[in-house]
Formats: structure tokens, sequence, C-alpha cells
């Protein structure tokens, strides 16, 4: 049974669309235990990384079902922009994907209309799972589908930068962050996200995507930097990776103590 007006199943585009800020993680560890935590300590999102960890498509499968429950949004991050790639994440119920370097509009339209069914895209059917996680029917999920899928591009390159203008004006872009890390080492700044030239290139692309009315994302390290980019009107913001928080989880826990 298909219901008269299915319901979205995405939550962050309304979000975003009213200007609420969202935070949200990086899972690179292939763990149920670990999103089932993470999921259910604030996060808006959490990004499965397909990109650089060990995760494979079981993992992922199985840490997208543990966001269950939970307000919680999964989406996945892929390793290169290409179709193939956004596909199974998809039909197994993230409902984003993230799309890294990306580099012109071409690269821009290649993301959007990889998450669109046709005539708006180029996915092909097949979510024999997705309709599972979200437990609704085949046709329900069918009709809401390209509305709940997001597409997030990342600018993380010079070459981004210098056709920032080109690349927010590709429609069908649902949110667009920046990646420091990557473009630091664009310009052999590697692991120097603070140096005076990389946040001239943060800065640039920043204005880029403010100016184009895109929802603007990032990474936030301190609480001051993100109440920093809360005002000048980020609304996704990664808090970090799961790694990374379970470090300074378990530096905070020593914190104070006399060794």
């Amino acid at each position: 049974m298909t219901s008269a007006t299915p319901a979205p199943l995405n939550r962050l585009r309304k979000l975003w669309r009213e200007g609420r800020p969202t935070f949200g993680a990086i899972a690179t560890i292939p763990s149920i235990q670990t999103v089932q935590i993470m999921a259910r300590s604030g996060f808006d999102w959490i990004i499965v990384d397909l990109e650089h960890g060990p995760i494979d498509l079981g993992s992922a499968h199985a840490m997208i079902v543990a966001t269950s429950g939970t307000p919680c949004v999964p989406l996945a991050r892929i390793a290169a922009n290409e179709p193939w790639l956004a596909k199974a994440p998809m039909d197994i119920g993230a409902l984003g994907i993230n799309f890294p370097m990306i580099c012109s509009r071409e690269d821009a339209e290649k993301a959007v209309r990889s998450v669109r069914y046709p005539p708006r895209g180029d996915r092909l059917w097949g979510p024999f799972h997705a309709p599972f996680r979200w437990g609704v029917s085949m046709p329900d999920y069918m009709a809401t589908a390209d509305d709940d899928m997001i597409c997030m591009v990342t600018i993380e390159h010079i070459e981004a930068v210098d056709r920032i203008d080109e690349i927010m004006a590709t429609p069908g872009i649902d949110i667009a962050v920046i990646g420091p890390g990557d473009l630091a080492t664009s310009i052999n700044k590697r692991g120097r996200p603070d140096d005076p030239e990389v946040l001239a290139l943060l800065a640039r692309a920043e204005a880029g995507i403010l100016k184009s009315g895109v929802p603007i994302g990032g990474v936030a390290r301190t609480p001051e930097q993100a109440n920093q980019m809360i005002e000048r009107g980020y609304v996704g913001l990664a808090l970090g990776f799961d790694w990374s928080l379970f470090q300074r989880g378990i530096a905070a826990s020593f914190d104070g103590i006399k060794r």
C-alpha cells in the first residue's frame, strides 16, 4: 500500500532551509556500536566514510542501520565522483552522498545527476534494502527519493576555489562543504590548515558559497570556531571523526589527574 502523501524521510533539507545549524561527524571505524553511540549522542547526521578507511559495503550497511530509532541521518562519503560508487550506499539506506574533489561545474552536474532518478538524473533503480531501513514501502520510498537524497559536494582543491562561482551555479546541489585538509594539501601546505594562504583560500570558498545561497558546511575544531561559523551562516558543521572524538574523550578523562 502506498500512502496518499508520503512524508519525507530526510529532515536535513528543511533544517537548512530554515537556516538552522546541524552537527555531525565522520565515521571511519567499521563498527555498529560506535555508530549507535554517536547517533544517540546528539548528532544530526553521520557520514559513513567509504573514501579513506577500512569500511566496506557490508559494514556500511550495518552502520547505516545502526542509526535506526534516532533522528540522526546517515550519509555516505564515496572515494570518487562516480555514479557507480554512489549507487550502492543509496540503495542500502544512506540519504545523501558526499562527493569529494568537486573542481568544476561539470563535476558538480555529474554529482547532482548521480543521486536522482530520471528525468532529473541518472540514478538506476534497485533500492532493495533502503525501504527496510526507513520502514516504508518501496512505492513510498520511490515517491520521495529524489527529494530525500542529499547531494553534498566538497570544495577541497585550489581549482575548485578558482571556479567556485561556476560550481555553485549548478542546480541541485543541496549543500557545499569546505574540506580544509585537502585544500591545504592542494597548495603543498598539508597538515597546516591555519597557514595564511590556506585561510585565504577558505575565505574565498566560503564567500562564493554564501553568495550562491546554497547551504554551507565545514569543519569546526573547537566550540569557539563552531559558534563563529554559525554566525557567518554555516548550517552543516562536522565536529570531528569518530577516532578524533575518541581521542578527545580519552584526553579529557585524563585532564586533572596527577600521573
